[in-house]
């Protein structure tokens, strides 16, 4: 099978109507495209829910095939001091646009990660260049944007996405790399994705590598994650003063899943919020989750940890 792109950029959308799960903000955005005239924007969500896909399914509408000769993209986590505004950007938004839109746009992704400095310094670019170029921001945390740049801009808050739309993504690209893939399958890429649309394709691209019929094991192979059953069976065994039982499942996700802490832990707390319990004990369960990850995330030895945390959860019990 001859895989020369990636198929996130073979298959991001090139049209405003292709982006997926977007359904209100899509119909704003195409007002713009329309009407060839925008203000600057900050689109804001969590990671692979259609951001960089809604800002170049803009300019592709805006400009047509030659969208780049208007469109400038930097990711603000790599470039994130004032230099790049300084430089890069200010060089870029103090030229004339090319062909008959009157502005060009800067779509600077992760915005939320430039320094103060820096955004202060590109507010102030934002108005002097206000008549030649448009800014799109993206970001994860709005909060961590200054109030004079949210002010400036138009904002969009990016919805989730859901199981539906993963996989209506998924059997789109299905159909055009003739893959044969089990509806379980789909719903496995779903849940590893865990509504991250980016990670969603890649998972599908991984997978076809090792065959055009793909299971919902194949899926599971290639993502690294745990079926949800046998999490929540490791949880369940704690919970009920199983202790021995439930460290031989985790022993199991760690070595035979080569899963990280930090991945084990986000499923136990995926599955422990679905779980019918009592809520005082599911806040309990929470508790404990929060406190080993923090600890992990410091540094601490994976195992030790998450033995630890089932260790306490089976104490519980006991309580």
């Amino acid at each position: 099978m001859k895989m020369n792109k990636p198929w996130i950029e073979k298959y991001r959308p090139k049209k405003l109507g292709d982006v997926v799960g977007q359904e209100e903000v899509v119909e704003r955005l195409k007002v713009y495209a329309e009407k060839k005239t925008m203000p600057s924007l900050l689109f804001s969500g969590r990671a692979g829910i259609g951001k960089t896909a809604c800002a170049l399914a803009l300019a592709h509408e805006m400009y047509g095939e030659d969208y780049r000769r208007n469109f400038l993209e930097l990711n603000a986590s790599d470039e994130r001091g004032i230099d790049v505004i300084r430089d890069k950007i200010k060089d870029y938004a103090s030229t004339l646009p090319y062909g008959d839109v009157s502005f060009k746009i800067i779509f600077l992704d992760e915005a939320d990660s430039l320094t103060k400095d820096a955004q202060n310094a590109l507010r102030r670019t934002m108005e002097k260049y206000s008549n030649t170029c448009r800014f799109i921001l993206s970001c994860n945390y709005p909060s961590k944007i200054i109030e004079p740049i949210q002010s400036r801009c138009a904002i969009f808050k990016l919805a989730p996405l859901t199981e539906e739309n993963i996989i209506k993504r998924m059997k789109h690209i299905a159909d055009q790399e003739d893959l044969n893939i089990t509806k379980d399958a789909y719903k496995t890429v779903a849940y590893v994705s865990d509504g991250d649309m980016r990670k969603a394709i890649n998972t599908l691209q991984v997978s076809a590598t090792l065959t055009s019929d793909i299971s919902e094991d194949t899926v599971y192979k290639v993502a690294s994650k745990a079926r949800p059953e046998e999490v929540k069976g490791m949880i369940e065994d704690a919970a009920n003063g199983k202790y021995m039982d439930a460290r031989k499942k985790l022993q199991s996700l760690l070595y035979d899943y080569n899963l990280s802490g930090e991945d084990i832990i986000k499923q136990i707390f995926s599955e422990t919020m679905k779980m019918d319990i009592e809520d005082k004990e599911k806040v309990r369960i929470v508790k404990e989750i929060g406190e080993t990850d923090f600890r992990i995330s410091e540094g601490a030895t994976d195992r030790v940890q998450l033995e630890e945390l089932l260790a306490q959860l089976t104490s519980l019990k006991s309580e």
